[in-house]
């Protein structure tokens, strides 16, 4: 019983926590209502709704998170049409009209049904709120993947989330004198109502498109930073001790658990078309183990940027008990070549095991979508981490120190203490982007997926044809000579070839390739001269370089202030095939 009154006192107190002001807007949005139909059934449906879905991400897998994420999106979906329904009279009354049999209608003019409209309103603000509940809910459901979810799991959850609407409905009757005056002198009527609506439209365009999560992650450093104390120091004193140290990881004699959430259970290596670097690998025989997979591509420049992290890692960790999986996933045709693949890992320095995934069998079974991806897999074989694109090294090796400890013994994870954040080698291709000076975006020269071509004419795909170059803008490009334009590529078909293109950034890069044996030669200029100073790592001061695989090129690093260039590649020897334009 003890447990669940620490539990409710956490969600008390988290009405202090940032984590609290995404749900805001649809509590008010009921204040001007009785207790028993407006803000009573909404706070009891938040707290179900919140509970319902916490518990099933504790229970089940992958498909749970898929599932919750479905329902998470329906939920700012209806949400958006009760907030537009405000801001529309007209809107609410044409989309309530098919729903009154089952109560959900805006206008509410029978009074029995006002409960339950405030009711769906607060389960779908609870299906908002779940994925964002603070450390609690993390050791919490931390203990639930330890000792299994069950009952208790989600009573608990529902003491926390209890505890949360109690202090929400407080603040509501506390605040309801000055809401009244300022609604009666500021607000009256349809300006309220209007007020109310754009307040909850915004707050679901803010979580829709994270903004809310990127806020919160800055402002708690300070308004969150003493309420997450409270809370974990709360549950720490009065849990029993064998059971709080179990969650919290604080007591030397019981295993370390660490408080990041389960992501998946499910997740998998089979069903890659070969493997490099080792025999096969599966995340059952690895049990035991901690692993980083990392989903890559070769001439992707996000994932070479990333890969000194990875490589590093692999190193600094491997004598704890980490192993690092690449898998390859093609993003171009050349990228499915075994022979290619391991002139890249050899290029790149890459010796732990590399699977390439040309059917995208692994890619799916982790529902992945990014160029790069690193999933962290525990030793019990479950994702426990993921950092989607470039950047989140030091939080990606806090989690890996943290599932290596683990997945170590009692006394050893006692002992172990997290090593200081790596700093890898990034020169050269590895070095970041300078975001802060970059104006263009990556650009497909292909004619599947480009669109920023300018000829004088008009472009003849999967022939060869001669072409005039046009005037170039900002991140478009041209040709000049006789090419032949291709799905995923463009050829020169004759030397003197050229290739021009107009960008902004420190770094531009050229995936390149050869219709036969190369090496083939090319020459730079940059608004008309020579690089100099602003060389790539592909090409020397003078601007000259060679096609000698297929691969990445680094064609020019600017030094000192970024401004707009146009960049012009001659190619000297007929053949050269260009994929894309690529930027940091």
């Amino acid at each position: 019983m003890a447990l669940y009154l620490v539990a409710f006192a956490a969600g008390v107190l988290s009405v202090l926590s940032p984590c609290i002001l995404p749900v805001l807007p649809f509590v008010f949005a009921r204040q001007g209502q009785p207790s028993r139909h407006g803000s009573l059934p909404l706070l009891v449906g938040m707290a179900l709704a919140f509970a319902a879905a916490a518990s099933l991400a504790a229970a089940a897998g992958a498909w749970a998170v898929q599932l919750s994420q479905w329902g998470r999106g329906l939920a700012l979906l209806g949400l958006g049409v009760f907030a537009a329904s405000l801001l529309f009279p007209g809107l609410a009354a044409w989309w309530s009209r098919p729903l009154v049999q089952i109560g959900e209608k805006l206008a509410a003019q029978n009074p029995q049904q006002r409960w339950l409209h405030s009711a769906l309103l607060g389960a779908a603000t609870g299906l908002i709120w779940s994925p964002c509940a603070g450390p609690v809910l993390g050791l919490l459901l931390s203990g639930a993947a330890l000792a299994g979810a069950d009952t208790a799991t989600s009573l608990l959850l529902l003491s926390y989330a209890a505890g949360a609407g109690l202090a929400l409905w407080a603040a509501l009757r506390i605040s309801a004198g000055t809401m009244a005056r300022l609604r009666a002198h500021w607000l009256p009527g349809e300006r309220g109502r209007r007020v109310a609506g754009a307040a909850m439209l915004a707050a679901v365009l803010a979580v829709a498109t994270g903004l809310d999560s990127r806020l919160l992650a800055q402002s708690g450093a300070l308004s969150g930073l003493a309420s997450n104390g409270l809370e974990s120091s709360l549950l720490q004193a009065a849990m029993p001790s064998a059971q709080a140290a179990e969650l919290a990881g604080n007591n030397p004699g019981a295993p370390y658990a660490s408080s990041l959430p389960v992501e998946s259970t499910r997740p998998s290596l089979d069903g890659g078309t070969q493997w490099l670097n080792a025999e096969p690998q599966s995340i059952p025989a690895l049990r035991g183990k901690v692993v980083l997979v990392n989903f890559w591509t070769y001439s992707c420049v996000n994932c070479l940027r990333t890969l000194p992290y990875v490589n590093a890692w692999a190193q600094k960790y491997a004598d704890r008990g980490l192993v690092v999986v690449g898998v390859h996933a093609p993003e171009f045709a050349f990228e499915k070549d075994r022979s290619n693949v391991e002139k890249a890992l050899q290029q790149l320095k890459i010796s732990y095991p590399v699977v390439q995934d040309n059917g995208f069998r692994i890619w799916r079974a982790f529902n992945n979508q990014y160029w790069p991806a690193l999933y962290l897999v525990d030793a019990q074989g479950r994702v426990r981490h993921h950092q989607f694109g470039e950047g989140g090294y030091a939080a990606t090796e806090r989690a890996l120190n943290e599932l290596l400890r683990e997945a170590q013994s009692p006394s050893a994870a006692t002992a172990s203490a997290p090593n200081a954040n790596t700093v890898p080698d990034t020169q050269g291709l590895g070095m970041a982007a300078d975001t802060a000076s970059l104006r263009s975006p990556e650009l497909y020269l292909g004619y599947d997926k480009g669109g920023s071509l300018r000829l004088a004419g008009r472009p003849a795909p999967d022939k060869a044809a001669d072409y005039q170059p046009a005037s170039l803008r900002l991140n478009t490009w041209t040709l000049q000579g006789n090419w032949t334009l291709k799905p995923e590529w463009v050829q020169a078909n004759s030397a003197g070839g050229r290739l021009a293109l107009r960008f902004e950034a420190r770094d531009a890069n050229l995936v390149l390739g050869a219709a036969g044996a190369g090496p083939l030669r090319f020459r730079l200029t940059i608004d008309g001269q020579p690089p100099g100073i602003h060389h790539g790592s592909d090409v020397d001061a003078q601007g000259y370089g060679q096609v000698d695989a297929t691969r990445l090129y680094q064609l020019v690093r600017q030094q000192g202030p970024v401004k707009q260039r146009t960049v012009e590649i001659e190619f000297l020897d007929a053949g050269a095939q260009g994929y894309a334009f690529t930027f940091g």
